[in-house]
C-alpha cells in the first residue's frame, strides 16, 4: 500500500482573550518632521508608561509592531482600566509639551486562536480595526466588551453605533470609553473621596451557566442555549448585581466542574444552572441558584411546558427567573450582612442592613433603618439606590405614621429620589421610586405613569415596577389596569417579599372599583402577610364600613390606632392622593363610619 500523508490538520489551540491594539496618532507626519526626536519619545512612553502599567493590569505585550502595539489581557475589566490609565498618564506627560504623543486604542474580547506566543482570528483583527475609529486619546471598544465593564468601571460609554469593518463580514457595534461622561452607562464619580458602588468588589455576582441538555435531542439544546442567553441578557440590566457576559460561560457549556472550582475561576459567588429534558412534545426545565462560598441550594424550580410553545415558554420561563433571583439574592446578602459587625460595614452592607428592617414596622427598627440609609449615603455619595430608598423611606414614614412627622418629609422624599435620578436615571428601581413619589408626595399619579413605563423599558422583569406602577392607577380610578398590572407582577415574582404591599393595592383597586367584597378579601390577605402594615388596616376598614359591616370595621380600626396612635381622618386626606373626588369621599366616610378620630 502506498504510503500517504495525512490531511488532518493539527490540533487548534483556542482560548477567550481581551486584546487592545494601540498605535500612536500622526506618526508618520511626525517621524517625517523629527524621526530620531518621535522614535526617542515613542520608546520612552513604552518604558516609562505602557509596560508599567501593563504589569500593574496583568497585560502581555505579544509585539510590537513600528508605532503599533499588540496586548493580550487577562480579563476585559483589566484591559481597560490599562488603557484608561495609559491615556490619563499621557495626558499628563504631554502638558508643555512642544509635540504631543497621544495614543489610540482598541479593545476587544473573542475567541482567538493560539500560536506558540501568538494569538491570531476574527477577534484580533476586529480590536485592530476599531481602534483606528478613536480620536487622539481615546479608547474605543466592541459590544461584546461593554457586556464585560459597563457596570464596573464607573465610566461613561457612548455608543458610536454599528461599523463596517475592512475585511470583517459582519456589521460591528462600538462604543468609546468617556471618563467624563455622566448619566447612563455611568455612576458619578466626581465628589472627593467617594467610592463608586458600581466598582464595589462585594456586590452580589453570579454567573449563568449553559443549560445542559438531558433528553438527547438538537431542539433541547437550542432552547437551553436560548434561555441562558434571555437570562444573562435580563440579568444585566439588574443594577443590583454583576453578571458574567454568555461568552465566559459558554466555556463551561461540556465541561463538569464543581461549582465551587467554576466561581473561582469567573470570580463570582452565585452560579445559576439548570437543564433540559424533553419527553415527547412535553419540556421540563430545571433550574437551581447555588451560593458557591457556602456550596449552599439556595433555591430550585422546575417548569414544564410543551414543545409547540417552544419560544413563549422560553420568554415566560426567562422572566420568572429573573424576577425571583434578585429578592433571593437580596434576601441571603442581608444575611449575610447581619452576621458583620457593625464597625466593619460599607455602603452595600448598610443597605443590606436597612432593608431587613424596614417592612417590620417597628419603630424603632424603622428608625434605624433610616439611619443605616444615611450611613451608606455618607460612606458612597454616589450610591443612587441608597438614595432611592431614602426617598422610599420617606414615603412610608409619612403613609405609615411610623415616626413622628413634620412638613419636611415630603420635601425630603423629593429631594432624595431627585439626587438618585441625577445619579442613575438608567435604574429602574430609582425610576419607579421617583414615579411613586411623583404618585404620592405630589399627588399626581397621572405624571407617574410615563416614569414608569420609562422603567418597564429599562426592564420589564421588574415585578417592582409592576406592582409599584399599579397603585398610581388605582389613585386614578382605572382598576382594570391596576389589576392587570398587578397579574404581570406575580406573574414574575408569584412569592415576592413585598406581596403585602402588592395585595393591598389590589385591595384598594378594588375599593374604587366599588367592588368591596374582592376588596376585603384581598385586604385581609395584605393583613395576615404582614400584620403591620398600616396601609392595609386602613383600606381594609374603608372595605368595610362600605360593605356595611360596621361591627368589623370598627374593631380593624382599633387594631390600626394600636399600631398608628396618632392617627386622624383629616390628616389623612390632606396628603391621599385619589384623583376621583367620590374615591376620597367615600374612603374617608368608610373611616369615619368605624369611629377613627377626625
Amino acid at each position: 500500500m502506498p504510503n500517504t500523508l495525512s490531511t488532518t490538520p493539527p490540533h487548534v489551540s483556542r482560548r477567550l482573550a481581551a486584546v487592545a491594539f494601540a498605535d500612536v496618532a500622526g506618526f508618520s507626519k511626525m517621524m517625517e518632521q523629527d524621526d530620531v526626536t518621535t522614535m526617542a519619545r515613542w520608546k520612552s512612553v513604552r518604558t516609562d508608561i505602557v509596560e508599567p502599567m501593563l504589569a500593574e493590569h496583568r497585560g502581555r505585550l505579544i509585539r510590537v509592531i513600528g508605532d503599533g502595539l499588540f496586548i493580550e489581557f487577562q480579563s476585559a475589566v483589566d484591559a481597560v482600566q490599562w488603557a484608561l490609565e495609559v491615556q490619563s498618564a499621557l495626558r499628563v506627560r504631554n502638558t508643555g509639551e512642544d509635540v504631543a504623543l497621544a495614543l489610540r486604542i482598541g479593545i476587544n474580547v473573542e475567541d482567538v486562536i493560539v500560536d506558540e506566543e501568538d494569538l491570531h482570528g476574527d477577534g484580533v483583527n476586529i480590536a485592530a480595526r476599531i481602534q483606528q475609529l478613536a480620536n487622539p486619546g481615546e479608547v474605543v471598544i466592541t459590544a461584546t466588551v461593554r457586556e464585560y465593564v459597563w457596570n464596573k468601571l464607573g465610566v461613561g460609554l457612548v455608543d458610536m453605533g454599528e461599523r463596517a469593518l475592512k475585511n470583517i463580514s459582519r456589521q460591528i457595534r462600538v462604543y468609546r470609553v468617556d471618563q467624563d461622561r455622566l448619566g447612563v452607562d455611568a455612576a458619578v464619580n466626581t465628589l472627593k473621596g467617594a467610592t463608586p458602588h458600581l466598582a464595589w468588589s462585594n456586590r452580589p455576582s453570579i454567573a449563568v451557566l449553559p443549560f445542559r441538555n438531558l433528553a438527547g435531542v438538537a431542539e433541547a439544546d437550542y432552547f437551553g442555549e436560548g434561555m441562558t442567553e434571555d437570562i444573562i441578557s435580563a440579568l444585566s440590566r439588574s443594577r443590583s448585581m454583576y453578571v458574567i457576559a454568555r461568552n465566559s460561560t459558554l466555556l463551561y457549556r461540556n465541561r463538569v466542574a464543581d461549582a465551587r472550582e467554576i466561581a473561582a475561576e469567573l470570580g463570582v459567588r452565585y452560579i445559576l444552572e439548570g437543564t433540559v429534558r424533553r419527553q415527547d412534545e412535553r419540556l421540563r426545565i430545571s433550574v437551581e441558584l447555588i451560593d458557591a462560598s457556602q456550596n449552599d441550594r439556595i433555591w430550585g424550580e422546575k417548569y414544564d411546558g410543551v414543545v409547540a410553545s417552544l419560544f413563549d415558554f422560553q420568554d415566560r420561563i426567562a422572566a420568572s427567573i429573573v424576577a425571583t433571583l434578585e429578592p433571593r439574592l437580596v434576601e441571603v446578602e442581608s444575611n449575610r450582612a447581619r452576621q458583620k459587625p457593625t464597625e466593619s460595614l460599607d455602603a452595600y452592607d448598610c443597605l443590606l442592613r436597612a432593608l431587613s428592617l424596614f417592612y417590620t414596622f417597628d419603630k424603632a427598627e424603622f428608625a434605624q433603618a433610616g439611619a443605616f440609609l444615611d450611613r451608606a449615603i455618607a460612606l458612597d455619595p454616589t450610591y443612587a439606590q441608597a438614595y432611592a430608598y431614602k426617598g422610599w423611606w420617606y414615603v412610608l414614614r409619612m403613609a405609615e405614621g411610623l415616626l413622628p412627622d413634620d412638613q419636611s418629609t415630603p420635601s425630603l422624599a423629593e429631594a432624595a429620589s431627585r439626587r438618585a435620578m441625577a445619579l442613575d436615571d438608567q435604574d429602574a428601581f430609582v425610576i419607579t421610586v421617583a414615579g411613586h413619589v411623583e404618585s404620592v408626595i405630589h399627588k399626581q399619579p397621572e405624571l407617574a405613569l410615563e416614569l414608569f413605563d420609562r422603567a418597564l423599558v429599562l426592564n420589564e422583569n421588574s415585578a417592582f415596577a409592576w406592582g409599584i406602577s399599579a397603585a398610581s392607577y388605582a389613585y386614578l380610578g382605572e382598576a382594570e389596569l391596576a389589576l392587570e398590572r398587578l397579574r404581570s407582577a406575580w406573574r414574575l415574582s408569584p412569592f415576592d417579599p413585598l406581596n403585602f404591599v402588592f395585595f393591598t393595592i389590589a385591595g384598594i383597586a378594588e375599593f374604587v372599583a366599588g367592588r368591596y367584597d374582592p376588596a376585603i378579601a384581598w385586604l385581609r390577605k395584605a393583613r395576615r402577610a404582614n400584620p403591620r402594615f398600616v396601609a392595609a388596616l386602613r383600606t381594609l376598614v374603608a372595605s368595610l364600613s362600605s360593605a356595611g359591616r360596621l361591627s368589623d370595621a370598627q374593631a380593624t380600626g382599633a387594631e390600626l390606632l394600636a399600631l398608628e396612635p396618632t392617627f386622624s381622618v383629616a390628616a389623612l386626606a390632606a396628603w391621599y392622593p385619589f384623583r376621583r373626588a367620590d374615591d376620597l369621599q367615600r374612603y374617608l366616610a368608610g373611616l369615619r363610619a368605624a369611629g377613627l378620630p377626625e
